[in-house]
């Protein structure tokens, strides 16, 4: 079910708006209407919709203070308006759903669809992510890092990466034959995916054990690859620890 609140200061359009939704839409539940916009901002902040009906010209509160009231206001939107030719202009560049009134069936048939479709497609993206989450907590077993990437999701095979490096919330994976890949996920998630051949030496570096050629006192680690990557202070002793096992 869809569930959707309706404002509109007028007493017969808000009863015929509730009508047409009634009538052509059986997967919708009205959950409230509201002549008083106070008390619609008032509901909508502890009773979110996945679609609010917003009537624009409205006394106290116009729709657009409605709007400003409601904490993330993270729902589709269609704004209901009888004439405001520059509301109506502002909707189009935004891409923001409205009907005119008085409401043609074609009209309100067209911009429900379309939201509706938005709906979808948020909803299979939270999907998306659930996946990925399932994947990521999986990916230790299947011995493989996924990193999620501007085009999709690449399985790298753990000894094909040689360093995890983070920096200003993002992570490169540095892999051999000197191709690195830039995910958009902190190094957080990164850790959570990774099994005991690697080693998290720094805040913002994990290494993996198997591609270590030297310890450099001074505080570096270096790779296959000669990169010196630096170890802390406080792993040190522990990498000691760990190397002589």
């Amino acid at each position: 079910m869809i569930n959707v609140i309706l404002v509109d200061d007028e007493e017969n359009a808000l009863k015929s708006l509730a009508l047409k939704i009634n009538r052509f839409y059986s997967n919708f539940n009205i959950v409230n209407t509201f002549q008083n916009p106070k008390e619609a901002v008032a509901f909508i902040n502890n009773n979110k919709p996945d679609i609010l009906f917003l009537d624009v010209e409205m006394p106290v509160l116009s729709g657009f203070d409605v709007l400003a009231g409601i904490e993330n206001p993270d729902f589709e939107i269609i704004f209901v308006t009888a004439y405001n030719n520059y509301a109506i202009e502002a909707f189009q560049h935004c891409a923001i759903g409205y009907v005119l009134k008085p409401i043609s069936n074609d009209e309100l048939n067209k911009t429900i669809n379309n939201a509706v479709k938005s709906i979808d497609e948020r909803k299979n993206l939270n999907k998306n992510n659930a996946l990925l989450e399932r994947l990521i907590e999986k990916s230790a077993i299947a011995n493989k890092l996924i990193v999620p990437t501007n085009k999709g999701l690449s399985f790298i095979p753990f000894n094909e990466v040689l360093h995890i490096e983070g920096y200003d919330g993002y992570t490169k994976i540095h892999l051999i034959n000197d191709v690195d890949i830039v995910s958009s996920y902190n190094i957080g998630k990164f850790e959570k995916m990774i099994d005991d051949n690697f080693f998290k030496c720094h805040k913002s570096h994990i290494i993996n054990l198997q591609k270590i050629t030297a310890f450099e006192k001074e505080g570096f680690l270096i790779l296959e690859n000669k990169k010196r990557v630096p170890i802390s202070k406080t792993k040190r002793k522990e990498f000691i620890d760990l190397c002589s096992k």
